[in-house]
C-alpha cells in the first residue's frame, strides 16, 4: 500500500506485458527496420542519385532523412493502438478499471497509471528504434538519447486523446479502425516522416503543421542530426505537452464519470 496508487496500475499493465514483451518488443525493431531498408536504402539509393547534395531531403542522403522520423512513427503507432482496444476492454470485456475503482484506486490514479504506461511502451518502442539506428554509422549520433523522450512524448500526444475516446466507447467499437485509417494512417504519410512538408501543397502544409506526428518528427530528426534550434524545438515540445495534457484532462472526467455508474 506504500507505492504509489498510479505505479500500482502501471505494474498491472507491466505484469500482463510480461507474458508478450517478446514478440511485442521484437515487432517494434523488424518493423522499422524494414522500413530503414526498403524504404530508406532502397527507394533511397533512387532518390540520392537523381538528385544533386543541394537537393537532397534537409541536405544529407535519404536514409539518414528517413532514419530518424521512424523513431517519432513508431512511438505513435504503438501507443495509440496501446490507448484504443485495450483501454475499452478495461471497462467492457475484463471490467479491470471497474475492480480497480472498488479498491482504495481512484479513477484519476487509473488514468496516471495509464498515462504512466503508455510512457513506457513508448520508451520500449522508441529505445528499440534508436538501437537499431545506432548500428548505422550515419545515424549513430548522441541526438538519439534525447530523440527518446521526444518520441515518448510524441506518443502521449496521441495516446492522451485516444484513452480519453476510447473510455467512452462501448464493445465492438468501430471507430478505433478508422482512426487508424484515416487519422493516423495518414498523418504516417503526410506529416514530413518521408519527405519534406514543403513539398505538399500549400494547404496541406498547414493541416501537416496542425498534427503531432509532424512535431514530434521535427524534435527526433532535429535532435539525431544536430539541427534542432532552441526556440524550434520549445514550440514543438509545447505544441505536444498540450495535446498530452487535453487528453489526460477530458480522460479524468470521463473516468470518474463512467466509473461512478
Amino acid at each position: 500500500m506504500s507505492t504509489p496508487a498510479a505505479v500500482r496500475v502501471w505494474e498491472n499493465n507491466l505484469a500482463v506485458y510480461k507474458r508478450i514483451w517478446k514478440s511485442n518488443l521484437l515487432g517494434s525493431i523488424v518493423q522499422p527496420l524494414l522500413y530503414l531498408l526498403g524504404i530508406g536504402v532502397g527507394v533511397g539509393s533512387l532518390v540520392d542519385q537523381a538528385t544533386s547534395s543541394t537537393e537532397l531531403p534537409g541536405g544529407v542522403d535519404y536514409f539518414t532523412f528517413l532514419a530518424p522520423a521512424l523513431i517519432a512513427t513508431t512511438a505513435m503507432m504503438v501507443v495509440a493502438q496501446e490507448a484504443m482496444w485495450p483501454v475499452m476492454d478495461g471497462f467492457t470485456w475484463g471490467s479491470q478499471y471497474r475492480a480497480m475503482a472498488a479498491t482504495p484506486l481512484r479513477p484519476i490514479d487509473i488514468v496516471n497509471g495509464l498515462t504512466l504506461w503508455h510512457a513506457t511502451r513508448g520508451a520500449l518502442a522508441a529505445g528499440g528504434v534508436a538501437v537499431v539506428l545506432a548500428l548505422f554509422p550515419s545515424t549513430r549520433s548522441w541526438g538519439l538519447i534525447p530523440a527518446v523522450p521526444f518520441a515518448v512524448l510524441t506518443g502521449m500526444a496521441f495516446a492522451a486523446p485516444i484513452m480519453a475516446w476510447a473510455s467512452t466507447r462501448e464493445t465492438s467499437d468501430q471507430s478505433f479502425p478508422a482512426i487508424m485509417r484515416f487519422g493516423i494512417v495518414p498523418m504516417f504519410l503526410f506529416a514530413g516522416a518521408f519527405y519534406p512538408i514543403t513539398e505538399l501543397p500549400g494547404w496541406l502544409q498547414v493541416v501537416a503543421r496542425c498534427t503531432p506526428l509532424y512535431h514530434g518528427v521535427e524534435l527526433c530528426r532535429g535532435a539525431v542530426l544536430h539541427t534542432l534550434g532552441v526556440a524550434a524545438g520549445l514550440v514543438h515540445v509545447v505544441v505536444l505537452f498540450a495535446f498530452w495534457l487535453t487528453g489526460v484532462l477530458i480522460s479524468r472526467v470521463v473516468f470518474a464519470r463512467r466509473l461512478a455508474r
